[in-house]
């Protein structure tokens, strides 16, 4: 490949990369070698990534009748069979084409009765590994059989499309995003599996009316275990048939952008299921189809497979996929899983303790490549969808444009917050909490690469972790949660569990996550059916009852979320950029800063309350509270007096200039935001 002898302005903006700028440039130069091929082959990356309207079953007008076609290269042999043949799995033989595409036509004259819209299907594969039954990769409907288990695809053609006249989706490059991270199995109070329509007619209101303008669903595309929480995916095309119909999900969509709420697909490219039964590992018979042969083809540490993604073919397939869940179910963009596991061989198991390690043979290469043309296809084919990658190694240029040399993303995960705060509340004292270290890790970005900041996730739920309210009280929250206990740990538990979520929405990044239920604490983990638990389903459901009790707290900490959103919504926080740091006073625990006309105090100490505490402000005014975690509302004590009224003075420095100041009471435990009055 021709190497360009040019910089980029990755590289002229970032010292620090250049000494590595020729790898730099080689990673561009083969984005826009890639580039290149596509658009002299197809035209545009959009027309590119078409495979779902030539792959899985087609109408054709011409002929009156519906093709199949799948790609299977290192197949001796394919058959299709199904309900509608009595499933006769060697009447129906595939023809193969030079490129390895098997196709079967049926003429609508014999198979319009027999072919109707729910009938099952496979086909039959004779690779190397054997005469396999197998589910098609392009399949668009995959069901379970409830007493089998077995998985079949399912031909899935409604009389009518789904009507998404007037469906405007949402515009997520405006800034401000908040995200509600959803599960929909596991989203109902009942014991079971949640569905779409359940989750449309009972969740989306709940996100509404707690504030947040995004819903990020989880376990999306078709996954044979439950348990997996969807990463675990067999079925790249198919909308999770335990949920509903594909047209159930459609409805979800449509209703949470008539809502305003933008719905963003946990994406999963980073692997997939070594399934031989329900998934695409060695559908065409061999180890090499989607993967590379032997280990390399292996994911060690999740015991699943992983995509060749330098083969034209699997890029095709991932680049298709993409573009099939925005055009056809109109998803507003996606948050990328596993994003570290993809850029290197070594997954991210090692430490990045140097630059080389970036740009060493350790980097999947054809990863990085891939990544850049994914970002390229979404934003070309839809201006307004979100990218987000989940990075836990720090690779430099994730969030950089592609046109400056990047790879595209418009943000990435602040993984970095969610770990400080575990390693606070689990190995240090509360009065040795350094807010130094704390200040750093939240606002340690680079000013170019948009965060998302959050203080838990799903990740932090599960079995064998704990949440953080979980983490504060563990077992008290089952006896000393209602209104009228007194307990020196619930009252602990709840004034930090404020802090934490507002500290990191107002300084970690510039936009927001929040797993469902977290906002008002939810008890326990979380613990999918399994054999160890007796397949139960207690623990893979949100109790939003007990947010709704008017006898137990956590109404109060949802009361506050709601607050606290609302508050960072209506002056723009994420918008605002860098918090500007005021003043750190380590003796006193007590962190300041402003964003805009917002004054932000955080005493973290956890007994000093201080009358008259004197703090700097950028700009002299009046200055009045508007949120404090002390609120009687949101379960404190009301030791913050919300009526006050704080007047700014001067105090002359040694040089003789003035500097605006102002005192309060600095309550601890407590975080308390002013507004400048103008």
């Amino acid at each position: 490949m021709e190497q360009k002898s040019y910089t980029l302005p990755i590289i002229e903006q970032d010292d620090w990369l250049k000494p590595v700028a020729e790898e730099v440039v080689a990673r561009h130069a083969r984005y826009e070698e890639k580039m290149r091929q596509i658009e002299a082959s197809n035209g545009t990356i959009s027309d590119y990534a078409n495979g779902y309207h030539h792959f899985g079953w087609q109408w054709d007008d011409a002929l009156d009748g519906w093709w199949l076609r799948e790609w299977l290269p290192g197949a001796e042999d394919v058959y299709l069979f199904g309900d509608f043949n009595n499933w006769q799995r060697t009447e129906l033989r595939m023809k193969r084409d030079p490129e390895g595409v098997w196709s079967i036509f049926l003429p609508a004259a014999m198979y319009r009765d027999r072919l109707t819209h729910g009938s099952l299907y496979k086909i039959h594969v004779h690779g190397p590994n054997g005469w396999m039954d197998r589910i098609p990769a392009y399949a668009k409907r995959v069901v379970q059989n409830e007493e089998t288990k077995d998985f079949a695809a399912q031909f899935w053609w409604p009389a009518e499309p789904f009507d998404w006249q007037e469906d405007q989706p949402i515009d997520t490059s405006k800034g401000g995003l908040l995200i509600y991270e959803a599960h929909v199995g596991m989203a109902q109070e009942k014991e079971g599996v949640g569905t779409y329509r359940e989750f449309t007619k009972k969740i989306l209101p709940i996100i509404k009316r707690n504030g947040y303008n995004a819903v990020q669903l989880m376990a999306v595309a078709e996954h044979p275990y439950y348990g997996s929480f969807g990463y675990h995916v067999s079925n790249f095309f198919a909308a999770s048939s335990r949920c509903g119909t594909p047209e159930e999900l459609k409805e979800l969509i449509r209703t949470a952008h008539k809502m305003g709420i933008a719905v963003i697909m946990d994406l999963v490219h980073a692997h997939y299921v070594k399934n031989l039964n329900e998934g695409i590992n060695e559908l065409d018979g061999t180890d090499h189809h989607y993967s590379k042969a032997g280990e390399a083809g292996n994911q060690p540490y999740w015991d699943s497979k992983i995509f060749d993604y330098g083969k034209r073919e699997v890029q095709h397939f991932l680049l298709s996929n993409i573009k099939f869940w925005l055009d056809e179910f109109h998803f507003d963009g996606f948050r990328f899983d596993g994003v570290t596991s993809m850029l290197y061989h070594h997954h991210g198991y090692t430490e990045f303790d140097s630059r080389e390690k970036f740009f060493d043979e350790g980097v999947n290469t054809d990863a990085i490549c891939y990544l850049t043309l994914a970002n390229r296809l979404i934003h070309e084919f839809r201006p307004g969808a979100v990218t987000i990658a989940e990075d836990v190694s720090g690779m430099p240029g994730m969030c950089i444009p592609i046109e400056e040399g990047g790879v595209g993303f418009d943000y990435r995960l602040g993984m970095a917050i969610p770990d400080f705060w575990i390693k606070l509340l689990k190995d240090i004292p509360d009065e040795d909490w350094n807010i130094w270290e704390m200040w750093s890790v939240l606002t340690g970005r680079l000013p170019q690469v948009k965060t998302v900041a959050y203080a838990e996730s799903h990740d932090q739920a599960l079995v064998g972790d704990k949440t953080i309210a979980f983490r504060l009280m563990d077992k008290e929250m089952y006896t000393d949660m209602n209104r009228a206990s007194e307990n020196l740990i619930i009252e602990r538990g709840m004034a930090l569990h404020k802090m934490i979520r507002l500290m990191t929405i107002a300084t970690g990044g510039q936009a927001y996550l929040n797993f469902m239920g977290n906002e008002f604490g939810h008890p326990e983990w979380i613990d999918f059916p399994r054999e160890g638990n007796d397949w139960s389903y207690a623990h893979a459901r949100r109790q939003w009852s007990l947010s709704t009790n008017g006898f137990l707290r956590y109404s109060f900490l949802g009361e506050f979320d709601r607050a606290m959103i609302k508050l960072i919504k209506k002056y723009k926080v994420l918008e605002d950029g860098y918090a500007w740091n005021l003043q750190m006073d380590e003796q006193n625990k007590t962190i300041v800063f402003s964003h805009g006309r917002l004054l932000f105090v955080f005493n973290w100490h956890p007994t000093a309350s201080i009358p008259d505490y004197e703090l700097p402000v950028q700009k002299a005014g009046k200055y009045v509270p508007l949120l404090s975690t002390d609120e009687k509302r949101f379960g404190g004590h009301a030791t913050v007096d919300m009526e006050g009224e704080h007047f700014s003075f001067n105090v002359k420095d040694e040089e003789g200039k003035l500097w605006p100041r102002l005192k309060i009471y600095n309550v601890a435990r407590t975080a308390t935001v002013y507004l400048r009055k103008r």
